[in-house]
């Protein structure tokens, strides 16, 4: 216990030294020094005492060599400290100020890196996907030969299933909102057209998508559930369309577990369709 004790006090000390020293320096006139202890923090891992001082230093040091230098740096210590939004603004401002600048590469693969890192839940707003996929892609035109390219394009494959995902929640919830009609709008009959439209909307966009099934799921059960719930006048029309996509999924996905939800369904639509 006493030698916990003894450690403790030695830490505390270690810090309140620490802390003497950062408001010494952030309090001097000396820029170089400001600037070599930003350095200094930074190698030991005080981000945010390093992003601090060079938040001062990136705009005193312009036109001199060290100026980009603490600029990236700037943003790497953001990035450390997951103040991603600000990291990613910041590398964004060094590519564009130093194009051709040493560390133009990293910053630019970084600006959409420190997105990513910012990704949001797929059921909230989502402009931090979009500009990530946006500075991913840009990285990728700029450096088609960067050993980070193919990190790049996996965190592309990410950032666009979760778009994908965001498509499918919402799909989701007008099946299964089903017969409500609290929420319809003017441009649809039904929840289940609202989920048809939106399911078909993100497989055109995402066609690859490792949720298509899923998608397509969905299209055929809302086919089915619209048919049910028609007018008389539509009835038949509507459920021969739905046996037509559960003919279509099953040709596409012959082994899926819902195949006897398909089979069950294409008996009913006949029995409706005299097919």
């Amino acid at each position: 216990m006493k030698k916990n004790c003894i450690i403790a006090l030695c830490v505390t000390a270690l810090l309140s030294g620490c802390a003497r020293d950062f408001n010494n320096v952030y309090k001097s006139n000396d820029n170089t020094y400001k600037y070599e202890y930003a350095k200094q923090c930074f190698a030991q891992g005080r981000f945010q005492q390093a992003a601090t001082l060079l938040q001062e230093l990136v705009t005193m040091q312009k036109g001199r060599e060290s100026a980009q230098e603490s600029l990236y740096m700037l943003g790497m210590a953001q990035f450390c400290n997951r103040d991603y939004e600000a990291a990613s603004a910041t590398f964004k401002k060094y590519f564009q100020s130093y194009p051709k600048g040493d560390y133009a590469e990293q910053a630019s693969f970084y600006t959409g890196q420190s997105l990513f890192q910012s990704m949001p839940d797929p059921r909230l707003d989502q402009s931090a996907t979009i500009g990530a996929i946006n500075a991913f892609q840009n990285f990728m035109d700029y450096y088609p030969d960067s050993p980070l390219r193919e990190k790049a394009q996996n965190q592309l494959f990410i950032l666009q299933d979760n778009l994908v995902m965001k498509e499918y929640l919402a799909a989701e919830l007008y099946y299964n909102l089903g017969g409500y009609f609290g929420n319809i709008n003017a441009n649809t009959e039904s929840n289940y057209e609202s989920c048809i439209i939106t399911s078909q909307n993100a497989l055109k966009s995402y066609p690859f998508s490792s949720l298509r099934e899923k998608f397509s799921i969905l299209i055929m059960k809302s086919k089915f559930e619209l048919a049910q719930n028609s007018s008389e006048e539509r009835r038949v029309e509507r459920f021969r369309d739905a046996e037509d996509e559960c003919y279509g999924f099953l040709n596409e996905f012959p082994e899926s577990a819902e195949r006897k939800t398909a089979e069950k369904y294409i008996v009913k639509c006949k029995k409706v369709t005299g097919d």
